[in-house]
């Protein structure tokens, strides 16, 4: 057999899929079904998190609902934590990992007065865009 395969979760049976990266032997031991790479969609988030002082925090993530909830929960020690860095002010999502990394390292770059005036032209009154995302009885559970 050439290429790649994947095991067919309908039929069991190997499947050639050129367009991913997995070898035969991971397959057989992890059946998944057959798409192709260029069909996955995926999403990465450039954000800025704030404190109620507004002290700002620039990051990216592939899980912006997740990602917020461990600013809000501490899971990291480091400047957001130090800082109470929790309300969610401001994201941009993208398909393209480089084009978010590009996006997100353009942000580090500006003055503190331009990325507020990028918050305050969709958000002026620094609202936590991730209220209503977690409720009291979730705040401990990590969201998938």
């Amino acid at each position: 057999m050439e290429g790649p395969a994947f095991v067919c979760l309908s039929t069991l049976r190997f499947l050639s899929c050129p367009e991913t990266q997995r070898d035969n032997f991971f397959a057989s031991l992890y059946p998944v079904p057959c798409v192709p790479h260029a069909m996955r969609e995926h999403s990465y988030f450039v954000y800025i998190v704030a404190s109620r002082t507004h002290v700002l925090y620039i990051g990216i993530t592939n899980h912006l609902r997740r990602r917020v909830w461990e600013h809000k929960n501490g899971i990291f020690a480091g400047f957001t934590s130090r800082y109470q860095c929790h309300r969610l002010v401001w994201a941009e999502r993208y398909a393209s990992i480089d084009l978010a990394i590009a996006r997100e390292k353009q942000l580090k770059n500006w003055s503190r007065a331009k990325k507020i005036v990028l918050i305050e032209r969709e958000n002026p009154t620094w609202a936590d865009r991730s209220e209503g995302w977690y409720t009291s009885t979730d705040s401990s559970t990590l969201p998938t």
